[in-house]
This record gives C-alpha cells, structure tokens and sequence, in this order.
C-alpha cells in the first residue's frame, strides 16, 4: 500500500494540477510516481523540471536509461527499474543490454565506464577518487559529460527514494531485482 494520497489532474489543485496536466500530455498517462510527488507541487515541479532538464545533453537517451536502469536495482526500486526499463527498450536498447545495464555491466566499454562511474557515485555517496575520473575520461567522455552523469545520478536517486519510501504502485510491466532474480 503506498503511504500518500496519489493525484491526478481532476484531484489536484494549483501549482499540481498544472504540473500533471503537463505530464498527462507529455505521456498521454500521468504516471503513479507522479501521482504521488503531486502532494508537494514544490517536490513535482522540481522533479518534472529535472526531467526537463536532463532530457537533452550530451548523453544518449540509450546510456541515460541504463543507468536508470542500474542505479534502480542497486536502490531495490522496483518502480524505477520498470519504468527505466520500458523506456530503455524505446530508446532501443536490446532486453540483453537491458539486464547487463541492471547488473552494472555492458559489452560496450563506453557504456561499462559510465555503469561502473554512476554506480560508485551511489556506493560511496560521491566519494570519488582521481581514477574514477579518468577511467570515464580514457572512453571519451568529456567533462560536460561527466557532470551529467552525475546529475542523472542525483534526479535517479531522488525518483528512487520517492519510490521505495512512498511504495509507489509499480504501474509500468513488473521486472524482477537483481536481489530476487
């Protein structure tokens, strides 16, 4: 049972409402995650916006949603492993790439790098060392890059924690953590 009320545009009222209208026709659904951050129209706007902001970049859409992917299995959020993944496979990647990006792994060495730089941010709270930069810096990511990794990291474990704390109902195809695969 999740632990708040969920909105939707006709429940919502004010700065919410307007939010998940814009949400319902971006999507053409506006989903429970959603429904739930609608209880603070400040947590919503900041959460959309992140959103907003990332959905370019230097990063592929691919990558962004593999380590969706990965940081979701290595938070236990069921909700943003399947979401991520259904929106990994739109983004065209293969379901193999998919359970290699959940596992932190990937045959493409960029994309290992990037896998392997995300996930230690996660483990260690940021707490990085010279050669995590380089090893990302030796595939060829740039700065710029770098810093949105980072920064996909940041909105992912904020989507993850909302998730998992609020039990968010999973309203995308159940997939299995890693932990209970």
């Amino acid at each position: 049972m999740n632990r708040v009320k969920l909105f939707t545009p006709t429940t919502a009222a004010g700065d919410s409402k307007v939010l998940l209208e814009q949400i319902n026709a971006a999507f053409g659904v506006v989903p429970a995650m959603f429904q739930a951050v609608a209880n603070s129209p400040v947590a919503l706007k900041s959460m959309w916006g992140g959103f907003g902001a990332v959905a370019g970049g230097s990063l592929s859409p691919k990558l962004k949603e593999q380590l969706a992917v990965a940081i979701a299995d290595r938070n236990d959020c069921e909700y943003c492993l399947a979401a991520h993944t259904a929106l990994g496979r739109k983004a065209g990647a293969t379901p193999q790439e998919i359970a290699e990006a959940q596992a932190g792994r990937s045959a493409d060495p960029q994309t290992a790098a990037a896998l392997t730089f995300a996930l230690k941010i996660v483990e260690t709270r940021a707490q990085l060392a010279d050669a995590d930069f380089d090893a990302v810096r030796r595939v060829g990511f740039s700065d710029e890059a770098i810093v949105e990794i980072i920064a996909h990291v940041a909105l992912n474990l904020f989507t993850n924690y909302v998730n998992v704390a609020l039990r968010v109902p999973v309203d995308f195809p159940h997939v299995k953590l890693r932990k209970s695969a």
